[in-house]
């Protein structure tokens, strides 16, 4: 084929001054081709949050290492009495075996939510929000015991007194994030089920019809907690 019969793509001139800006904009370009906005926003956003858990960690491992005091046992601080035994670190055990677990579920609704199959991606979100929701729970009773035990953030009666803020700001701050995502796994599990994302329903979170790509971004969050949460078992629990 000759240099002239090469059809040359037509362009249509923007309209001038702020009109022009705003319709360049409202096109919905993408500087990514092959991967949304909302995708790469969530990876920007937990490429921030990695930074921030990894100074904490970091801040904790500091604190540790350059006190003089002795630091705390987790073994013993975490233990329960079960049966008239003490069994050490069963309930961090437990808490983590749920928090993994539910990352199994969420990655099966995303697998079925790339099927569209609307009722079985609704089920398995609504499956690791319950999950997560657990995690929360047996959280709150880990904090209740250790507040009613005497641990506060700037003291503690086992040792060191930045055991006591390093817990909670660590902990706390993860347990916030679980929360959140308890709360959009919802949000989104419903819309799912609505057919919201099958009709292309307009509102918050709701993307292109036939494409459920706000339960793979919701599954990117989800793993990332869980992530961070293997992070702080091995460095807090563990060490």
């Amino acid at each position: 084929m000759s240099e002239a019969a090469i059809p040359i793509p037509a362009t249509t001139a923007l309209p001038d001054g702020l009109a022009g800006v705003a319709t360049d904009w409202a096109s919905d370009q993408r500087a990514f081709k092959n991967v949304s906005w909302g995708k790469a926003m969530m990876w920007i956003f937990l490429l921030s949050d990695t930074f921030i858990f990894g100074c904490f960690l970091l801040s904790y491992m500091t604190a540790r290492m350059s006190t003089r005091v002795p630091w705390p046992n987790p073994s013993e601080v975490f233990a329960l009495t079960i049966g008239g035994t003490e069994i050490p670190l069963i309930l961090i055990a437990i808490m983590t075996f749920v928090l993994i677990s539910s990352s199994g579920t969420m990655a099966m609704a995303v697998n079925f939510g790339y099927r569209r199959d609307r009722r079985k991606t609704a089920t398995l979100m609504a499956m690791t929000a319950l999950l997560g929701a657990t995690f929360v729970g047996m959280q709150a009773f880990e904090w209740t015991k250790l507040i009613t035990e005497g641990v506060r953030p700037w003291a503690n009666p086992w040792g060191a007194a930045q055991f006591g803020s390093s817990f909670f700001m660590i902990t706390g701050f993860h347990g916030t994030h679980v929360t959140i995502g308890v709360i959009f796994l919802l949000i989104i599990a419903r819309k799912v089920l609505r057919g919201d994302y099958d009709r292309g329903a307009r509102g918050f979170f709701t993307s292109r019809r036939g494409h459920y790509e706000c339960v793979e971004i919701m599954g990117l969050y989800w793993h990332f907690v869980d992530l961070v949460w293997v992070f702080i078992f091995a460095f807090f629990y563990l060490w």
